[in-house]
């Protein structure tokens, strides 16, 4: 009684705007019943935390109700201790104790004896609303290995950063899934992480990344938040922001990385990633910013708008050297094509320096597995126009918002 006392005065201190309950807060609230009587495995990383930013780990390991047996490390580790792209290995917890099995090392899908002694799953990490980013296919990976083994699956759900309305991109094509392409659905699909995993499940998606596996289904069960609307963008939570990843350290870099990672697969322009505003920026030593920004302000892109920068970026490549370029911003989100200012700025580029055409490109494969086709590499560097790629990048959104609709938590 006395700590569900504190736990609600807790809330009670919290400013007003703060409106959304996540999963962890609203498993925690009703006392984690889900879980009683059960061994509990626990995927997740940093941004795993409840609204008074207490670790997920921490709250399980220290629950009376919860008996948490193991954790599994995604990219960058359950602590957050490896960079990007770092192997994570087996360990042992240092402040629980518990054994931290490894998904990104030598193998990405729990095996068996992973999962001896676990009878439900939970997964809780923040997502960033784009289909390359790892987590989502550490979560399909998880649901595979379960269905096989038996055991329960429960996604603790968080906000969408990127809203629950914006829907952009083709589908994965054969010959192109991947960790970074694990599912067929669009680049930006639109759904929280437990909405996703719903719709993974019950379509049949979860196909290995291969995708050329027989689909498993899973026993599955979410958590959803409370108080999240799908019109709402991640600032609008009052939630703290826990970077899920060391390159994405603000909702700005969530919502900008969607509109500029693609782009950094061309090898043409720093993006911003090694800089103090990663995803934010186009720049390179030989840009004209002034130009460049007037360039692309005579395309009036709805939603979008861009100033001129100079920076020194403080790690790769161009660590210490002087750049040029524009950072951009959403002035309507909703409106933004937000996908394809990437490709407008690579347009703008070209028209003022033909003489920097990226094509051919050094590397092609993560370019195509990022985006899940080779078509808008081959039809954009024919001219490298806008025009050329956009019917094919739109072709599946209206057909995945009827199919994703069914599976929406929020309203």
């Amino acid at each position: 009684m006395l700590k569900r006392l504190l736990f609600l005065l807790s809330f009670a201190a919290l400013p007003l705007q703060a409106q959304v309950l996540t999963g962890i807060d609203v498993l925690q609230e009703e006392g984690f019943v889900p879980l009683i009587g059960k061994r509990v495995g626990l995927v997740t990383n940093p941004s795993g935390v409840d609204r008074n930013v207490r670790s997920t780990i921490d709250i399980f390991y220290e629950a009376p109700q919860v008996n948490l047996v193991a954790l599994y490390g995604p990219e960058h580790g359950v602590r957050g201790d490896v960079y990007a792209g770092g192997t994570v290995a087996d360990s042992k917890d240092p402040k629980t104790g518990l054994p931290v099995y490894s998904l990104y090392g030598s193998t990405r899908e729990p095996t068996p004896e992973m999962l001896k002694g676990v009878d439900v799953m939970v997964y809780d990490i923040q997502d960033v609303g784009t289909r390359c980013y790892t987590f989502i296919s550490t979560l399909g990976l998880v649901m595979r290995a379960c269905a096989k083994a038996g055991v329960e699956v429960m996604v603790l759900d968080r906000p969408n950063p990127l809203g629950g309305n914006k829907i952009e991109g083709s589908y994965v094509e054969d010959g192109f899934y991947s960790f970074v392409s694990e599912f067929r659905i669009p680049f930006i699909y639109g759904l929280t992480v437990g909405e996703l995993a719903l719709l993974i499940n019950d379509e049949g998606l979860n196909r290995g990344q291969k995708g050329n596996l027989e689909p498993l289904k899973c026993k599955l069960k979410v958590i959803p938040m409370q108080g999240w609307t799908r019109s709402m963008l991640f600032k609008d939570t009052g939630l703290p922001w826990i970077l899920p990843s060391p390159n994405i350290p603000s909702v700005q870099s969530a919502l900008c990385y969607a509109g500029s990672g693609i782009g950094g697969e061309f090898g043409l322009i720093n993006n911003g990633v090694g800089y103090t505003i990663p995803f934010e920026t186009f720049a390179a030593e030989w840009i004209d910013a002034d130009a460049l920004k007037a360039r692309l302000d005579s395309y009036q892109i709805p939603g979008v708008a861009f100033r001129t920068i100079h920076y020194k970026p403080l790690s790769g490549s161009l660590a210490g050297t002087l750049i040029h370029g524009v950072q951009f911003f959403y002035t309507d989100y909703e409106a933004a094509p937000v996908t394809l200012i990437q490709f407008y700025v690579l347009q703008a580029l070209n028209e003022l320096y033909p003489e920097k055409n990226p094509y051919p490109l050094k590397s092609t494969r993560m370019l195509d597995i990022v985006c899940g086709t080779d078509y808008v590499r081959t039809a954009f560097g024919k001219r490298l126009k806008v025009e050329d790629i956009v019917d094919h990048w739109n072709k599946d959104t209206e057909h995945f918002r009827s199919l994703s609709e069914k599976y929406y938590l929020y309203r």
